[in-house]
């Protein structure tokens, strides 16, 4: 599923190829994506309107229209942006196409059909409503720590925990943990403040060097698990062979060395 290094991604794909370009009309392909929300809502608030800004919270993308309506978009599983010219070079699994009066077009393209459009008043309320925690990468030092103080239960899960932080999924709370040297069963209500402090610190360290490679997890540094998390690989701190196992209902790839329990 996207992470947040990922729809960071997107983000700054939209902001580059999408931008100030007047919306002439849309389709949708497949309601199934729609999120309280109707094709005919998309075409009463949209057509006309530009996209003038971006913004992301967690995994959600927000586009910003000149009259005032955010257009939310989470990729579920599988999604992606996909700026082009050509009809022709539209892409498979197009759920919906934003057509511009400049010829070209935006489509979100979602294989599975487990991600999300819908029509906000804000990011901010929308993240309220659905009770998101700070965006991880936003999040400052004191905030993080105090709402990690209150956390009981696995490290792995906490992290995955969207009301926690906002934008973490499986493999990057995999990173976090093996840049930290713990293992992804560890309580989090077993940590001191001097691990808290560093859990921020590489939090925000990880988070920005795969914002930094646009979520490419081969141009990684090859001290990260990620270029390394599959069956049968070695820890590229150690050597030893890696864990994979489930916690929390989830696959956890670890160091059984660098990361006992």
């Amino acid at each position: 599923m996207p992470e947040l290094p990922d729809v960071e991604s997107f983000r700054n794909y939209a902001q580059a190829t999408s931008l100030h370009q007047r919306i002439a009309d849309l389709s949708v392909s497949d309601a199934y994506v729609l999120t309280h929300v109707t094709e005919k809502d998309l075409q009463r608030a949209l057509p006309g309107t530009c996209f003038e800004s971006t913004l992301r919270h967690g995994k959600n993308l927000f586009l910003h229209t000149d009259s005032g309506v955010w257009l939310r978009l989470h990729f579920g599983m599988t999604g992606f942006p996909k700026y082009f010219k050509n009809l022709d070079d539209c892409p498979k699994y197009e759920r919906v196409l934003f057509n511009f009066e400049n010829g070209y077009h935006l489509a979100y393209v979602c294989q599975r059909k487990l991600g999300e459009i819908g029509l906000e008043d804000s990011p901010e309320e929308f993240a309220r409503k659905r009770g998101l925690g700070p965006d991880a990468l936003k999040i400052e030092r004191e905030e993080f720590l105090e709402l990690l103080r209150r956390k009981r239960g696995m490290l792995k899960t906490s992290l995955m925990d969207q009301g926690f932080l906002a934008g973490i999924g499986n493999i990057y709370a995999d990173e976090i943990l093996f840049q930290c040297r713990l293992h992804p069963a560890t309580r989090a209500d077993s940590l001191d403040d001097e691990m808290r402090a560093e859990m921020f610190e590489v939090t925000k360290r990880v988070l920005q060097t795969a914002v930094d490679c646009n979520a490419d997890l081969l141009r990684l540094p090859e001290s990260f698990l990620l270029p390394h998390r599959s069956e049968g690989q070695e820890c590229p701190r150690c050597g030893t062979e890696l864990v994979r196992e489930k916690v929390g209902q989830r696959s956890a790839y670890y160091c059984p060395s660098c990361q006992s329990e």
